[in-house]
């Protein structure tokens, strides 16, 4: 039997929409973008560049056929400023809100600026879909707003107190989205996001996520640090994964509206286990000896211990079911990040 996410992309390829991405250029953004265009559909894209990368549309580009890039339109753009976010929503039947400012650490030491484009930006965009009536309203909201929880497994209903200014922005666009589909109808989703990894995740840089950061440490010779104890643990979700939760949300019953849902594995590593599993791979397939071990350091502000994604909500909301391994998302990631990286 075929499927939910089987039978909903048939469907697409047979009556296209029109679609939305904000964050475009970015990591998820421009994945987004390349699974609609493979399935023909048509897409506006809002980015304005300042984590975003064009690189990213130019791969993207390359991945898809001539025809299918003609259906896709990028605007330069900020969510912050509102005529920018009208400018995209004309006649879109759904909006996959993807652009803010993802970094725990960036949110610690500048919470103004992040609020800004978390917050005041979302708000713009949900203004602007209300306002152009589009069906479905689809952001991303993250883990991080369960907080100091110290029950390792995450269920939707049950969040601590918060510990980074990033934490209290997804939570408040999560509120938001509540009050937009109470009061104006406006039909949305919030997915959080666990830790979502693959090709185009950005390396640069000291803030890196942690997959990224070490393939590049690990490529380039490099020493490899974890924050905090080698017990600390995440939920890891493979790129594709995320991207069908976000097609199969924006295409569900009108039931699963309104709700957030956990979107990860539903399972567990600590970033011990994690270093040996990219350990082993780097060493196999850069044909490298006896990468070094890891060197301990100071727990970073505003950051979480454990996080393992309870998914049932999901998988009954939105018939959300995870298809990658760490393993084989990790050998698909590699891929990319050694030849980006050598």
């Amino acid at each position: 039997m075929k499927s939910k996410y089987h039978q909903i992309k048939q469907q697409l390829l047979q009556f296209p929409k029109k679609w939305l991405i904000t964050g475009v250029a970015g990591f998820i953004g421009s994945n987004l973008l390349e699974t609609l265009l493979r399935l023909n559909q048509e897409v506006i894209g809002l980015d304005n560049f300042s984590t975003g990368y064009k690189s990213n549309l130019d791969e993207v580009k390359d991945f898809v056929s001539e025809d299918q890039w003609k259906n896709f339109v990028c605007i330069e753009g900020d969510i912050k400023n509102l005529d920018n976010c009208r400018a995209c929503c004309s006649e879109v039947d759904y909006v996959l809100h993807n652009a803010a400012i993802t970094s725990v650490p960036w949110s610690v030491d500048d919470p103004i600026f992040v609020n800004e484009n978390n917050v005041t930006g979302f708000l713009n965009m949900l203004i602007t879909a209300q306002a152009a009536k589009i069906k479905k309203f689809i952001y991303a909201s993250s883990c991080a707003v369960y907080g100091d929880l110290h029950k390792s497994l995450k269920i939707e209903d049950k969040i601590g107190n918060f510990v980074s200014p990033y934490a209290i922005t997804k939570y408040t666009n999560e509120l938001y989205a509540k009050i937009f589909t109470k009061i104006y109808g406006l039909e949305t989703i919030g997915l959080r996001y666990f830790n979502v990894f693959g090709k185009r995740q950005d390396f640069r840089g000291s803030e890196a996520p942690v997959i990224p950061l070490w393939f590049r440490e690990m490529i380039t010779d490099k020493k490899i640090f974890i924050n905090g104890s080698r017990e600390i643990s995440r939920d890891f979700c493979y790129i594709d994964d995320c991207v069908q939760a976000n097609i199969l949300a924006a295409c569900s019953d009108r039931k699963a509206v309104n709700c957030i849902y956990n979107i990860g594995s539903g399972k567990e590593i600590n970033l011990y286990d994690l270093f040996k599993i990219m350990k082993e791979l780097v060493e196999r397939t850069c044909k490298k000896d006896n990468i070094p071990e890891p060197l301990y350091r100071e727990f970073r502000k505003g950051d979480v211990k454990y996080f393992l994604a309870d998914i049932e909500k999901a998988k009954q909301g939105i018939n959300y079911l995870p298809k990658w391994s760490l393993s084989l998302g990790l050998e698909e990631t590699a891929k990319w990040y050694i030849n980006k990286i050598n």
